[in-house]
């Protein structure tokens, strides 16, 4: 399976400024903003800011939702990361209780039936765990990029995230693909094997599948719903995205 993760990724003439852009804004972040913290789905855009973080010794602490469904190779990289960097990624769990209603009521893999059950699935096993991640914090990262999908198009560097009364920074909106991988491949960075199998973007094993060329980034994720309905509830409020205003 043909990916970027496959090829030896050339930088975009813009990298150099991306980068630097991107080192700045995660100092600022750690300086202005504790306590603030990085919320990593252990995939390619994570694991380019988990090494900017450590590599800085940077004061943002990292987190990683571990839904229960999680592809073996996903959580293969919680090991790696320990490996490389030292360091243990917190990980935040849904609620036992509440995935055994779930289950026990509208069957273990309920969330094919329907967009409501699948967000509700996604709002079980991250939602909830993200909110008790984020308690207390000023501030929280996340690897998005506009490039990602048609939802994403309009992310911004800084927004004001009203919804959990904090800024939610997103340091690698400006990146592209190639950039994501030229910055893995030049600093030896360990990035989940998947990647290689043609899984641009990963989430829960059952609600992801590997892409064809010349798929969108994203087709993988929940394949069979509608492009507009594909975000798991992380960056949504009330049905739209977290997008309240950006910040200068």
């Amino acid at each position: 399976m043909s990916s970027v993760a496959t090829q030896q990724a050339p930088a975009s003439a813009g990298f150099e400024a991306n980068l630097a852009k991107t080192k700045e804004i995660l100092q600022r972040i750690a300086g202005e903003f504790e306590p603030a913290v990085f919320a990593s789905s252990l995939a390619a855009e994570d694991m380019v800011l988990t090494d900017l973080i450590l590599r800085s010794k940077l004061n943002i602490a990292i987190f990683s939702l571990e839904t229960g469904r999680l592809h073996a190779e996903t959580l293969g990289m919680l090991d790696r990361i320990k490996e490389n960097y030292g360091i243990e990624v917190a990980l935040y769990k849904p609620e036992a209780a509440a995935v055994e209603e779930y289950v026990q009521k509208n069957g273990l893999n309920a969330f094919y039936d329907s967009v409501e059950m699948r967000k509700e699935c996604c709002r079980i096993r991250k939602v909830e765990p993200l909110n008790r991640a984020l308690d207390g914090k000023k501030a929280w990262v996340t690897g998005q990029r506009r490039a990602q999908s048609a939802t994403r198009a309009e992310l911004h560097v800084q927004e004001d995230d009203a919804a959990h009364g904090m800024q939610k920074f997103n340091p690698l909106a400006d990146w592209s693909e190639e950039d994501v991988w030229h910055y893995l491949r030049s600093n030896n960075v360990p990035y989940n094997p998947l990647h290689d199998k043609g899984y641009p973007s990963i989430g829960c094993e059952p609600c992801t599948r590997a892409i064809l060329p010349g798929e969108d980034v994203r087709a993988g994720r929940w394949w069979w719903e509608n492009p507009e309905s594909k975000e798991c509830g992380l960056h949504v409020v009330d049905g739209k995205l977290i997008r309240i205003k950006q910040v200068s």
